[in-house]
């Protein structure tokens, strides 16, 4: 997805990167942190949250507002 925002290592840090950009949009000590800033921009922008793991790997994914699957309620 375009506007997939991702959390991945970055050499002993993590970074926020939108796909398809080639700067990141912020670089942390923790991957926490990371995370932290990463769920407010997807939150903002609607967009699907993946979280790498320190080899590159999806370790989870959430949608923020841009999900096909309505739920009752």
């Amino acid at each position: 997805m375009q506007n997939s925002i991702h959390v991945t290592p970055k050499g002993d840090s993590w970074q926020v990167k939108r796909a398809g950009n080639q700067n990141a949009s912020a670089v942390c000590e923790t991957q926490k942190e990371c995370i932290g800033l990463a769920k407010e921009m997807a939150k903002k922008s609607h967009s699907e949250l993946y979280i790498h793991n320190k080899e590159g790997q999806i370790r989870a994914k959430n949608s923020y507002g841009n999900d096909p699957i309505k739920t009752k309620g």
